[in-house]
């Protein structure tokens, strides 16, 4: 399928864990306790080597720190070098993957789609998951100029949280949206694949799996 015809279809990418994947059905149906099982934060264990931000205080209280001047921030104020930092902190944490549908050459979640968001929200909603700081990362493939995939990563990635503050009442800080467009391609062996075009979703902040 091609960016130019019909409905658009991006990929929430992502894990089970921090390295374990979340296999889907064919049909792409994901329930809200899938979701909730994957973002849980993984408890700390000693195995953690002292370089890590969970094993490190310094290291967590850096972390904590930029992820605080985030909140709030609007998608489109982000720089560069903050974009790589978000994408450096979420390669370790939990994640979960979903397809997800827009209208053509638009950043509206199509009506088929609709349940697979509502599944999202009512896991975000959960009290295992209070307190934490979730990223909404829109993807997009390689076809199409770097402009045009950037604007449309972020608007992506825009609609998903303004649904969820709309309709679920989540916190709209506790939302960080960034855009990647092209830039950060799942397969980059294969940059047309249906798998870049996607929107990760990721637990940032796991103080709720100190014990």
């Amino acid at each position: 399928m091609t960016r130019f015809g019909g409905l658009r279809t991006i990929m929430l990418g992502a894990a089970l864990s921090l390295t374990a994947g979340l296999a889907l059905a064919e049909d792409n149906t994901v329930s809200a306790d899938q979701i909730l099982s994957a973002l849980k934060p993984v408890p700390v264990t000693r195995g953690l080597s002292a370089g890590t931000p969970q094993a490190n205080p310094s290291a967590k209280a850096t972390e904590a720190g930029f992820l605080a001047t985030l909140r709030n921030r609007t998608t489109r104020s982000l720089s560069l070098g903050e974009r790589d930092q978000i994408a450096e902190i979420a390669a370790t944490k939990p994640k979960i993957d979903l397809e997800i549908q827009f209208d053509y050459n638009s950043a509206a979640i199509s009506k088929a789609s609709m349940p697979a968001v509502q599944e999202l929200g009512k896991a975000l909603s959960d009290p295992g998951l209070r307190g934490s700081t979730f990223l909404v990362a829109g993807h997009t493939d390689a076809v199409g100029s770097e402009a045009f995939n950037q604007d449309l990563s972020e608007r992506r990635a825009d609609t998903i949280k303004a649904y969820l503050v709309e309709k679920y009442g989540l916190a709209g800080g506790d939302l960080v949206t960034v855009g990647y467009g092209k830039t950060r391609l799942k397969n980059p062996d294969n940059p047309t694949d249906a798998v870049n075009r996607r929107v990760q979703v990721v637990n940032m902040d796991a103080k709720t799996a100190s014990k």
